[in-house]
């Protein structure tokens, strides 16, 4: 009786527990269909790093970290999950954007993050490099190339002002703000790494300017990384952008530098505010917040924000997680919660997304071993995880009822798990 009441408790324990991030596709490596020239296709050269979901499309960057990358931008079809899990990935548009002979201005480079709006629109960021572990080479410019989703075309093409550039420019990140759903009231924000500045775009007047800060600059106590026994050092700034919902006409931008154990946010009415930005001078400074520090190892280059819930999800690359934040709580190490962590599965969090059907989607890629080890091409390098937010948070400080005690966090749906448990051993 003992042993069987027991056994029931350590399933309902289980149950109750149980969480994570299920894989969806898998790639030793990656392989490419309608490619325009596949004499410059090096396999073992071509590294997943950003994704974005649209409707049943799933997209892929690719950077061209290394010579042999014939699409930097592809994507696979989310209906093929479970028949295909290494599916070819297509070039978005077309594969002739990705050939780089000639001097076309519209064709894809090196694009890092992309992002699809409320619009059908997808806003392409791409910094324009070759062979960035190598010999780098510009061979197109910093710009920002939008599509319409429902037809493929390109809408527009915005090149990047030189006056904000400099030569450790590197734009690795987009957020995109759709107000009160009016496609032309739409505002990019484009984070730069290397310079430790944002560029906010204006769609209806196609006009940029630069936002400085000093909560943009990496933290020199934060560069030291640890992933899959490799050590190295990174002094990467503004990364991770994430937007609130829309409260009063504006939002709220979450941001961290990569190298960073801090979150910051600053009103979106302060980053539009295009003359504030012209004529700044030190009282910028005071409007924006530092909300507070994760926790050492905790550096994340991506994040993104679930709206219904207000939570924050956001990767831990030394930790090969994907943490979350409830936005309605303090900021601090005891009201971080953890989605997912795995030291197979989930080596190096990449980007982190949330889908109109409020799906959270992670891609995975191992990137430190491929660039200053070796990868394993017999072994599985990629991956694409994924689950329903509301499973994804279940038994976390970042669900909704989640309470704290002593540093310590519970949630209220386990409750009826371990009540069902007690209920049911009692009768044996």
């Amino acid at each position: 009786m003992m042993l069987v009441s027991a056994c029931l408790l350590s399933l309902c324990a289980t149950a109750a527990l149980s969480r994570g991030l299920d894989v969806v596709f898998e790639w030793k490596q990656l392989q490419f269909d309608l490619v325009v020239d596949r004499r410059n296709h090096v396999p073992e050269n071509n590294v997943p790093v950003g994704l974005e979901v649209w409707k049943d499309k799933l997209f892929i960057t690719v950077p061209r970290w290394k010579p042999g990358v014939p699409v930097s931008l592809a994507y696979v079809n989310i209906k093929e999950a479970g028949k295909n899990m290494s599916p070819v990935l297509k070039p978005y548009p077309n594969s002739e954007a990705h050939d780089l002979r000639g001097d076309n201005m519209t064709r894809l480079v090196s694009p890092f993050r992309v992002r699809a709006d409320s619009c059908d629109r997808l806003w392409v960021l791409d910094t324009g490099l070759i062979d960035i572990l190598g010999q780098v080479e510009h061979v197109g410019p910093n710009q920002l190339l939008v599509y319409d989703l429902n037809t493929d075309k390109l809408l527009r093409r915005y090149e990047i002002p030189h006056r904000f550039l400099k030569n450790e420019t590197f734009f690795a990140n987009i957020a995109v703000d759709v107000k009160a759903n009016n496609c032309e009231q739409t505002f990019a924000y484009l984070a730069d790494l290397g310079t430790n500045s944002l560029v906010v775009y204006r769609w209806e007047t196609s006009r940029a300017w630069q936002v400085r800060h000093h909560y943009f600059h990496n933290d020199p106590m934060a560069g030291d990384y640890n992933v899959s026994g490799l050590n190295f050092q990174w002094t990467d700034g503004l990364f991770g952008l994430a937007l609130s919902g829309e409260h009063a006409g504006y939002r709220t931008l979450y941001f961290h530098p990569f190298s960073s154990y801090s979150e910051f946010s600053v009103s979106t009415k302060v980053l539009q505010n295009e003359t504030l930005w012209f004529n700044h001078t030190g009282e910028t400074y005071h409007l924006f917040e530092h909300l507070g520090t994760r926790g050492p190892h905790s550096q994340s280059c991506a994040s993104f924000l679930d709206e219904k819930t207000g939570v924050l999800f956001y990767t831990q690359v030394a930790r090969n997680s994907v943490g979350c934040w409830n936005s309605r709580l303090p900021y601090n190490p005891a009201t971080q919660g953890e989605v997912d962590a795995n030291d197979v599965t989930m080596v190096f969090p990449n980007d982190v997304k949330v889908d109109r059907n409020r799906k959270l989607w992670v891609l995975t890629d191992r990137m430190p071993i491929f660039m200053y080890g070796k990868l394993n091409y017999s072994d599985v390098n990629f991956r694409i995880l994924s689950a329903p937010v509301d499973r994804a948070i279940a038994q976390t400080v970042c669900a909704d009822g989640s309470v704290s005690h002593s540093g310590s966090s519970y949630h209220i749906a386990v409750l009826p798990f371990v009540i069902s448990c007690f209920v049911f051993t009692t009768h044996f």
